[in-house]
């Protein structure tokens, strides 16, 4: 089972009250009906972390948001 980690989103985003806050807005969002943007069978929490660590979730100030490189595969989202 692959494992998602903060780590694993600072990549994307390197500033951790930023990714927390982005967590947080994601989960509510859920909550109100959204759906998630990753196949996962996880917690919305860490949905939320897959999709940021994926590149699907960015901040809204993108001079914050390191992109994925060419060539380069987003963590799996699996389990």
């Amino acid at each position: 089972m692959a494992r998602i980690t903060v780590e694993d989103c600072q990549e994307r985003v390197d500033n951790r009250f930023l990714l927390v806050q982005m967590a947080i807005k994601r989960v509510r969002q859920y909550r109100e009906g959204y759906e998630a943007l990753v196949d996962t069978r996880n917690k919305e929490v860490v949905t939320a972390l897959r999709e940021i660590a994926a590149g699907k979730i960015m901040p809204e100030d993108m001079s914050l948001y390191t992109p994925l490189p060419e060539g380069q595969e987003a963590p799996r989202s699996e389990g």
